[in-house]
Parts: structure tokens; sequence; C-alpha cells
């Protein structure tokens, strides 16, 4: 009978592994311990300082996966809502809004206290702030206003300097020239997602831009505004001393590349399959652009 029980009983554990794994927004986690690397190696003399590097890209992926696992918890009415995150756990009813609270603050604590530790001041302090403005300015502010994609771009973008801090223990020029590169970036690849789940976003009350915007002429001209301001700001690495000539070459034809998506996304506004197009580019954009950064 003890072992029906525990054989009955096996299954659970790997699926509520699978929840409290998708409550941290994995791809996200990825995508902000891969830009805090960039900002990391761009801001370190060489030979580079291997260990804190992995206290820098640990201590951050934890203050993410918890920022991830509040926001599915503030937002997991609207997520019920819609077809994209409705199997998310705390929308599908697997788990407690008490567990993923506890969850998400004991990653919170973890992360901020680990890197106060084991890495610096300015990064601890960085790290916080942006899971503070991800979560008190943002996620509140999705309701409300089509800003609030803008708003929510400055916490996405601190990523590189927590790198860039880790490494330096301060902040100059090129640490915010990373933070405008990936600023800039996230604007035409966020408004692309949201064209095409507008319809979701409209029926959890997510105020997008595509949403107060049914003929996607604004949507459109704001991609393009960004993509172009975008092209010239990545240029600027090579002028400050962090790349050479390989790196301008490529940003200029990347840039090139995704004004002209962004600006295609504009002659057929709300076009679903030019959102895509410009969605999946911005998805090889940064990598690129930060391989190419780091290595040349």
């Amino acid at each position: 009978m003890s072992l029906a029980v525990a054989g009955a009983g096996a299954p659970a554990l790997p699926a509520r592994a699978a929840d409290f794994l998708q409550l941290t927004k994995p791809r996200i986690t990825l995508l902000v311990v891969l830009t805090t690397l960039v900002g990391f190696l761009e801001g370190s003399a060489r030979p580079r300082d291997i260990e804190l590097l992995l206290h820098t890209l640990l201590g951050t992926a934890l203050v993410a996966a918890a920022a991830s696992a509040l926001n599915q918890l503030a937002e997991r009415h609207s997520d019920a809502l819609m077809r994209r995150t409705m199997s998310r756990p705390l929308a599908a009813g697997r788990m407690s809004a008490v567990q993923a609270a506890a969850f998400g603050l004991v990653l919170l604590a973890a992360g901020t206290a680990y890197l106060l530790l084991a890495v610096n001041e300015l990064a601890a302090a960085l790290a916080l702030l942006t899971a503070a403005s991800y979560l008190l300015a943002y996620t509140p502010l999705k309701k409300v206003t089509s800003l609030a994609t803008v708003i929510g771009a400055v916490p996405g973008a601190i990523p590189p300097m927590i790198g860039w801090a880790a490494a330096r223990g301060s902040l100059d020029a090129g640490a915010w020239i990373l933070f405008g590169i990936v600023f800039f970036w996230q604007m035409p690849h966020f408004l692309a997602i949201a064209v095409l789940y507008r319809r979701d976003y409209e029926r959890a009350g997510f105020r997008v831009l595509p949403v107060a915007d049914p003929d996607g002429r604004s949507t459109g001209r704001q991609a393009l505004l960004y993509a172009a301001t975008l092209l010239p700001l990545s240029l600027l690495p090579s002028f400050v001393g962090l790349a050479g000539p390989w790196y301008f070459a490529g940003a200029l034809v990347l840039g090139a590349l995704f004004v002209a998506a962004s600006a295609r996304l504009l002659a057929r506004p709300g076009d679903v399959a030019r959102a895509r197009s410009l969605f999946r580019l911005s998805l090889v954009y940064l990598p690129v652009l930060f391989l190419l950064l780091t290595t040349g």
C-alpha cells in the first residue's frame, strides 16, 4: 500500500517543479542574464574575474525570477483571460497566491542579498530597482495607459548596467549606451508582440498601444521611430572604444534591417504577418548585435 501511495505521488513532484519554473518566466530570465553578461564583459578589464561574473549572473537571475513570479501573482486574474497565458500556474489554479508570493519574495530577498554580499552595493541596488520599477510602476500601469510599455522598457534595460556595475563598481558612458540600446530595441519588439496578441490584451484590459490604436498607424509610427533612433545609438560603442569596425558594420546592417521591418509595418498598419516578421527580426537583432560587441 505504501508503494502505491509513493507511486501515485511521484508525478506530482516534477509537475510542481515545472510550475515553479514557469513562474520565473525562464526565457525572460535568460534574456536578463545574457544582457547582464554583456554589461559585465564590456565593463571589465582583462583578465576577467570569472568568479565575480558567476556571482553577478546568479544574483541577477534570482532577482529577475522573483520579479517574474510576483508579476504573475499580480496579473493572475488577467492572465486567466488571455489564451497565451491562461495555462500559467496561478491563472490555471494549479498554485495558490500564498505559495507564489512566498516563492517570489524569498527569491527577491535572496538575490538582492547575494548581490550585496558577493558583488557590490551598486549592482544590488540596480537589481532591486529593476524589480521595483517592473512590479510597482510597469505592472499596475498596464491597465491604465499605453505609456506603460515605455515605462516597462526601463527595468528591461537596466540589466546590462548591473553587469557593468559589478565589473567596475561604477557607471559611466558605456553603461548608459548599453542601457539605451536595450531600451530602444524593446519598443519595436514589444509593439510587434502587442499587434500579434491585440485581442488577448484587449480581453484582459491591458492598454497596450495596438488596443488604443485600432487602425495601427500610431503603433507603426512608434515602432519606426524607436528603430530609427536605435540605429545611430547602436553605432556608439565603436566611437567610445567598446568595439571595432566589424561591430560597426554589423550594427549598421542590423539597424537598417530593423528600420526596414518597422517601416513595412507602418506601410500596412496592423498587418499581423508584418508584425510577426518584425518580432522575429527583433529576436535575432539583439543577440547578434551583442555577439558582435563582445567578440569584435
